[in-house]
């Protein structure tokens, strides 16, 4: 309607006129209802034609939708484990901060499994002490067994000296005996040299390695039972939490409850424009928004993205083949709209309806000095028809919660 009023003032009102001054023709005599037609042919013809071009112009440059909602995503509550509800901390819907307890499970189990694994850890370090004691014991072996080396070593020098002055003394069964004695004294050193080394290795390698999987074992019995507090992931609120304690969770069934972000759905406008609208929409587009929750309210909004691809023409492979014609509805392209300023979605409520326009913009190319007269009277057209769609989109601001409230049957 606004179209035609704005070209009927370019067609019909000049037409009028010269009927009305140049040859005198006046509403109410010469020009009738029966006679309009003839009479102001040419203006309405023009103003027809014209209303026409101007709105295909302006909805194809400057689109518009109603397809626009502040989405956002929840998170789900649930567990990683299956367990009865011990205790709950959060109401049926209450604002959590990052890392607050939300409902904790029963944890006898898990706390028995931490205590068993750190008793282990406590056993390890106590064997490494006797190991440590074990150690000595074994010095003081290797260096008892080096004494008695010396001693049989020196009682069998002193004899073979003996021997060697005089043969008849010392009987060379004693010196073989004394020969023999010798060699149990120094196998007595390897031995105790050989157990040292064993305890050396058992305090560098194998009581470490058993520490370190108690460790790891402690590790984890402590990451089931920290699994039995379920936390905030995010900041933000629980919704539909009807958790009772004594209830069974199981990750698999259906969550407690939501978590909802405390961003979500306050940042950004995800808008669904008609498909013919592919060639014009691309980011930096300027936008605005007005939204139902927020009457009266023009938001300065800017195209941050926009998806390449149409979400109704995605199928997902199975048996049957996919017949094209069961594609009913024509998709939409879905485009990002961010407001232009801090704080433009302040008051929005997640999940509110809203209507939007985009406005083609040819600054750039009409700051190049590459096209001709009649392409920069064209894009300049073209700019400027985008305020028929600005003021279309603050009529319905205005009229939206009249047509809400009084209208829809409210």
């Amino acid at each position: 309607m606004l179209e035609l009023l704005l070209c009927s003032m370019l067609t019909i009102l000049p037409d009028y006129l010269f009927r009305r001054y140049r040859q005198g023709r006046r509403i109410g005599h010469e020009i009738t209802l029966f006679s309009v037609w003839f009479e102001l042919r040419w203006g309405i013809v023009c103003c027809l034609m014209l209303t026409v071009a101007l709105i295909t112009t302006v909805f194809y440059f400057h689109p518009s939708t109603t397809n626009v909602t502040a989405l956002f995503r929840t998170v789900p509550i649930i567990s990683e484990t299956n367990g009865r509800v011990a205790e709950v901390f959060v109401r049926l819907s209450g604002r959590v901060e990052r890392g607050e307890p939300i409902f904790r499970l029963d944890n006898s189990k898990q706390q028995a499994a931490v205590d068993t694994a750190r008793r282990q850890v406590a056993e390890l370090d106590a064997q490494m002490v006797v190991a440590q004691s074990d150690l000595a014991a074994a010095d003081a072996q290797i260096e008892q067994a080096k004494s008695a080396y010396k001693q049989a070593l020196d009682e069998l020098e002193t004899k073979q000296e003996l021997n060697r002055r005089n043969a008849d003394i010392v009987a060379r069964r004693e010196i073989e005996r004394l020969q023999v004695a010798v060699d149990g004294r120094q196998a007595g050193i390897d031995v105790a040299t050989a157990t040292r080394k064993a305890v050396e290795a058992k305090l560098a390698i194998l009581l470490p390695a058993q520490k370190a999987s108690a460790e790891a074992a402690l590790a984890q019995a402590q990451v089931d039972l920290d699994k039995t507090i379920i936390r905030a992931g995010i900041t933000g609120r629980v919704e539909q939490f009807a958790l009772q304690v004594g209830d069974i969770v199981n990750p698999f069934a259906r969550a407690a409850g939501v978590l909802i972000p405390e961003t979500a759905g306050r940042t950004v406008l995800i808008a669904g424009f008609g498909q013919i609208e592919a060639q014009v929409m691309r980011k930096g587009l300027i936008a605005e928004a007005a939204c139902m929750s927020k009457p009266w309210v023009i938001i300065p909004m800017v195209v941050t993205d926009v998806q390449d691809y149409i979400a109704a023409g995605q199928f997902r492979g199975g048996e049957q083949l996919v017949d094209v014609q069961s594609v009913v509805r024509p998709g939409t392209i879905t485009v990002f709209l961010e407001p232009l300023y801090a704080g433009g979605l302040e008051g929005v409520t997640p999940g509110s309806s809203c209507i939007a326009n985009a406005y083609t913009s040819n600054h750039e190319r009409l700051a190049s000095k590459d096209i001709g007269s009649f392409a920069r009277f064209g894009l300049h057209m073209v700019d400027a028809v985008g305020l028929v769609h600005a003021m279309l989109l603050r009529i319905q601001a205005l009229l939206l919660p009249v047509q809400t409230l009084v209208f829809s049957g409210h």
